[in-house]
């Protein structure tokens, strides 16, 4: 699936000190000359240590002719060689690929070291104690085995998108290997071998000497220890911008061409996600440029982020997520063209009795905007023959159309700020005419969704090479599918699931209101409105996921400290931290306002 980024008003300003600002060095030629007087220096053993996606052999070798060109010869230890074979590796995975088709089981317990060849690592370390001059570089130079005899630790960055970018596109080298992956199943990636990397990073956090960001090929920025932890934990005392991501699909609309993203390439717009775990940030700390770098990094500082409740029962989950579902469409499309499948979610016991994650996916639609037949799918009819539908679909298996798929799932016509619920086992569908603000829990810590499709109107899907929908249709997961189907009637969803909003605070300058929700909901949808300024409070407890709907920008800054602020467009998303406090947010181009806030129930 291809991946648009904007990153347009995405740079999350922060003020560090000048002693940290000014120690971070820009630029390829810098850096390598910096790691090159560190080992002329003295810390003559270097490893290289990251995530997937990055070009070790090229940082190394650079390294190690900047050394030759000073008279010193450096050892060359790539950790590639450390690792079992490709076939053990897989058999290794094996328990957590599964047999089934979408989905895996989380890795819940492994580390880099499981895979590695005990004679290889003992090997490796005497090779590096021995040698004058020493350079680890891959997945796992840094491992804890090597702490000994290392003098210097870097941890070389990458995003979400750009690796899985590279897994789509066939370019992913991935332990072990030295040339792209053949074979390689992104369950692999997404259910073992993310969270293997994700240990190592995490004992990185307190290992390493320097952060290296590589975002851009031949660019490198070398981030001493001290100054990163000096911005990772000045940037979780600011509300933070992400970098939203766009991607074409078969009921993609065009909404974004109005709203100015500066996305080069998006031929329509599908799933737009504006704030979630798997984003990258921007951080500019008033250095040379902005730094890259994974919103998940911030989890570092999880009780600051998500508050100490949510970091403590489900620890490393950033829980919340938001799209916008693009439904404008210039002229009249039948529902097939502009709907999403037809689908459903799972609860919390069912993604953890499956696969292992520890939240399910508990959902709602706002209506943001809505245009001329503007309608959401959900529920079936009170008369509909629940175990027709399900054979159709098998019978389907979206290949062939079922005809008469709209005698069976319930039409809702919409209006702008209807709410509506949708926990798991609802069955579900953007129907277009609309603009969506989707907001979910998000169940697994790298940002694996769980939607199950039981019905695509058998349509192709979108071919980006070609720019046309010609691409194969989408699979179903029929057996999840029905296994989380609680058969949801109109007459229900009525009564239960089309909320509707109370004021729960009131003055003249602003007032907030709460819609109506269910106990199974974990958390609260409400908005704020106002002309001039309001005012809000996360309580020290509740990260607020703060969208603008309504109003052209509006800055979000805290009462207590007016250094600590940022700035929203509309339809984007801040994440507010826990720890943010007493804030207000502030009109800055006149008219009405109206923010839309996504917080956890409880505290």
């Amino acid at each position: 699936m291809p991946v648009y980024e904007s990153i347009k008003n995405a740079d999350n300003r922060i003020v560090i000190s000048a002693a940290n600002r000014d120690s971070v060095t820009f630029g390829w030629d810098k850096v390598i000359a910096k790691l090159t007087d560190l080992v002329v220096s003295g810390k003559k053993k270097i490893a290289l240590d990251g995530w997937y996606g990055i070009d070790f052999e090229k940082i190394a070798k650079a390294v190690a002719e900047s050394l030759k060109a000073k008279g010193i010869s450096a050892e060359l230890v790539p950790a590639n060689e450390l690792y079992l074979t490709r076939e053990e590796i897989i058999a290794y995975n094996a328990p957590y690929v599964t047999d089934d088709p979408g989905f895996g089981k989380v890795n819940k317990e492994g580390v880099i070291e499981d895979i590695m060849d005990k004679d290889a690592v003992a090997e490796a370390k005497a090779k590096i104690a021995g040698a004058d001059a020493a350079i680890v570089y891959g997945e796992g130079a840094s491992i804890k085995a090597f702490a000994d005899v290392l003098d210097v630790k870097c941890y070389i960055d990458n995003t979400h998108q750009k690796v899985q970018w590279d897994m789509w596109e066939g370019r992913l080298a991935t332990f072990g290997c030295k040339t792209p992956t053949e074979g390689y199943n992104w369950k692999e990636y997404n259910y073992s071998d993310y969270y293997m990397l994700k240990r190592q990073k995490d004992y990185m956090y307190e290992a390493m000497d320097f952060y290296i960001e590589n975002y851009f090929a031949d660019d490198l920025v070398l981030v001493p220890r001290k100054a990163y932890d000096e911005i990772m934990s000045t940037l979780v005392k600011y509300p933070i911008h992400e970098v939203k991501i766009f991607s074409p699909g078969p009921w993609g609309a065009y909404r974004y061409h109005d709203m100015d993203y500066q996305v080069e390439g998006l031929a329509n717009n599908a799933w737009n996600k504006i704030a979630g775990p798997e984003l990258r940030i921007l951080i500019d700390f008033g250095g040379e440029r902005s730094i890259s770098m994974p919103m998940l990094n911030a989890m570092q500082y999880g009780k600051e982020l998500v508050g100490a409740l949510i970091d403590k029962q489900y620890p490393g989950l950033f829980p919340l997520d938001i799209w916008l579902d693009d439904g404008y469409h210039p002229t009249p499309q039948p529902a097939e063209r502009i709907s999403m499948p037809m689908h459903i979610h799972p609860s919390s016991h069912y993604v953890k009795e499956h696969f292992d994650e520890p939240l399910g996916r508990y959902e709602t639609y706002y209506i943001a905007e809505a245009y001329e037949g503007a309608n959401t799918w959900m529920g079936f009819h009170d008369d509909a023959d629940i175990e027709e539908w399900e054979r159709l679909c098998e019978q389907s298996q979206n290949i062939t159309p079922i005809e008469n798929w709209k005698d069976f799932i319930a039409n809702w016509s919409s209006k702008e700020g209807d709410l509506y619920l949708i926990p798991p086992g609802t069955m579900h569908g953007h129907g277009g005419n609309q603009m969506v603000l989707e907001m979910d829990t998000n169940p697994s810590i790298n940002g694996t969704e769980y939607s199950f499709f039981e019905y695509d109107f058998a349509r192709p899907s979108w071919d980006d090479e070609k720019k046309t929908m010609t691409g194969k249709p989408l699979k179903m997961h029929l057996e999840h599918g029905r296994n989380m189907e609680k058969t949801r009637r109109a007459s229900w969803v009525k009564d239960h699931l089309l909320s509707t909003p109370s004021v729960v605070k009131w003055t003249k300058e602003y007032f907030i209101d709460r819609y109506k929700s269910t106990p199974v909901m974990p958390y609260h949808v409400e908005r704020i409105h106002f002309e001039k300024t309001g005012e809000y409070s996360t309580e020290g407890k509740f990260m607020h996921m703060l969208t603008l709907t309504v109003g052209a920008k509006v800055t979000v800054r805290s009462k207590t400290n007016s250094d600590l602020y940022a700035v929203c467009d509309k339809f984007q998303t801040l994440v507010v931290p826990a720890t943010f406090g007493d804030y207000e947010i502030i009109n800055e181009e006149g008219g009405r306002v109206t923010c839309v806030i996504q917080r956890w129930k409880q505290g």
